[in-house]
């Protein structure tokens, strides 16, 4: 398995937001049934879903967790020659009440108008658990990727993350437009800092998300502060360097 296969796989899951999920049909036996589901990633960097428990795809979870999810390169003119992943995962239901709340923290950072859904209208929060992922990132770049060789845990999710966004969304709007500048993203829409990783952090303008990485990993909430820093400083985005507390 080549670790940088894994690596691109997980920039592709983080940079999109949206896939197709595809679970076995209770209603048609032996048929595979698609829909079409937005995604954020758990502290575990797996797929956290919110599906209502009247859709077809939730009750076809209930009765057979085996299946798989497609994520694909927006707006690619070329579809075949596009980066794409799919999981074949199991999918969980998070019944924990302090997991549920945790997940809803950030899941409603990335997608807002889920909150009515989710207090209203019946929706649960499920993971995917990986069990094999496959990895294309072009013609001839084909790779089966083992389960636990995409995820990255993300040390942030909680507490630490939302002190960050927030102080971030209320005190450096400036530095945000710089980012969407530096990345060259389309204007027209005040931006957010929604969520934050080890490798990047997301955006969210207008209901589009974008996934801008960091000139290098960072272990802690110093390590974040140093890499936003430098990014709002820089007149292009910079190449990769090591990042010290």
């Amino acid at each position: 398995m080549s670790v940088k296969a894994a690596k691109h796989a997980r920039e592709l899951l983080l940079k999109e937001y949206r896939s197709v999920l595809s679970t076995q049909s209770k209603k048609w036996a032996g048929y595979p049934f698609g829909s079409v589901v937005p995604y954020c990633l758990d502290e575990a960097g797996r797929p956290l879903i919110l599906i209502s428990r009247i859709a077809q795809h939730t009750r076809n979870l209930q009765d057979d967790p085996k299946c798989s999810m497609l994520v694909g390169e927006r707006n690619a003119d070329d579809i075949q020659a596009a980066g794409r992943l799919t999981l074949l995962a199991e999918a969980r239901q998070i019944t924990d009440a302090g997991a549920i709340e945790a997940a809803a923290q950030r899941y409603y950072r990335y997608f807002p108008s889920s909150k009515d859904f989710h207090r209203v209208h019946d929706f649960d929060f499920w993971v995917l658990e990986p069990v094999q992922w496959r990895f294309i990132g072009g013609f001839g770049d084909i790779h089966w990727i083992a389960a636990d060789s995409v995820p990255l845990a993300n040390p942030f999710v909680g507490e630490a993350e939302t002190s960050m966004v927030e102080h971030m969304n209320s005190d450096h709007a400036n530095a945000i437009a710089h980012y969407v500048e530096l990345a060259e993203l389309p204007g027209g829409e005040p931006a957010e800092l929604v969520g934050i990783d080890t490798e990047g952090f997301h955006l969210r303008l207008g209901q589009t998300l974008h996934w801008l990485p960091f000139p290098a990993p960072c272990g802690n909430p110093g390590a974040v502060r140093q890499a936003l820093v430098q990014l709002a400083r820089a007149e292009a985005w910079p190449g990769t360097e090591v990042i010290q507390a």
